[in-house]
This record gives C-alpha cells, structure tokens and sequence, in this order.
C-alpha cells in the first residue's frame, strides 16, 4: 500500500509540475503578445499586466479568448517577416541576388578561365534559368 501511495503523489507531482510549466509558457507568450501589439495603447497593456498579476489565471484564459485569434495573427505574421528577412540574407550572402543572365556570365566567365569544366557549366545555368521560371 506504501508503494502506490507514493507512486500517485508522484503522479500528482508530475502532474502540478506540467500545469504550472503551461501557465509559464501561456503567460510569457500573453506578455510577448501585448508587446508586439502596435494597435493596443499603453495603458491597456498596463491593465492587463496587472490583472495577469493579480488573477492570473482568469486573466489569462480571458486574454487567450478573446484575443486569441489576434495573438495568433501577429505570430504568424512576424514568422512570415522573418522567413522573408532570413531568405533576403541568404540570397545577398550566397550572392545569389543577381539575375539569371549575370549568373549564367558569372558561370561563362569560370568555364571560359578553366576553373570549372562544361558540364558543371551546364548544371550552373541550368539552375540559373530555374530560378526564373
């Protein structure tokens, strides 16, 4: 009987544990949020940091609900602002931001220097001309 008592106060632990961990998660994520809200003035966000801190359960679960569909439309819209941002530096480090015709002269240029052979000419403009279409 001692065995399993101690086994259920282990899952009931463990169980605590995982729901205040979520809230932490849910809070700094309502935090997060109400930071990147351009639309929503000061003094709301004051408002709901200090209701997160005296009901901060209700208040989160509120916030979730009603602002929910809004939190998750800011994160997918900086998600999208940073794909596009990381692939913008992508392009311009590889050096890949030139156009197809200034890549394929770029490619003629190292064949015609015998740095790369007609084959790998071919494979070069052949991704070149990928890219456009």
């Amino acid at each position: 009987m001692g065995f399993w008592a101690n086994f259920w106060d282990i899952i009931g632990w463990f169980l605590w544990a995982f729901v205040f961990i979520a809230y932490l998660f849910a809070l700094f994520a309502i935090i997060g949020d109400l930071f990147r809200d351009t639309k929503l003035n000061g003094w709301w966000k004051a408002v709901w940091i200090i209701f997160l801190v005296f009901m901060p359960f209700i208040t989160a679960l509120v916030y979730l609900i009603a602002r929910g569909r809004g939190m998750a439309e800011r994160q997918a819209k900086d998600t999208q602002h940073l794909q596009e941002a990381q692939a913008a530096y992508i392009r311009h480090a590889a050096g890949t931001s030139a156009s197809p015709s200034d890549e394929i002269a770029k490619a003629k240029g190292l064949l015609d220097s015998g740095t790369i052979t007609q084959d790998e000419y071919n494979l070069l403009k052949a991704k070149a001309l990928a890219h456009t279409a």
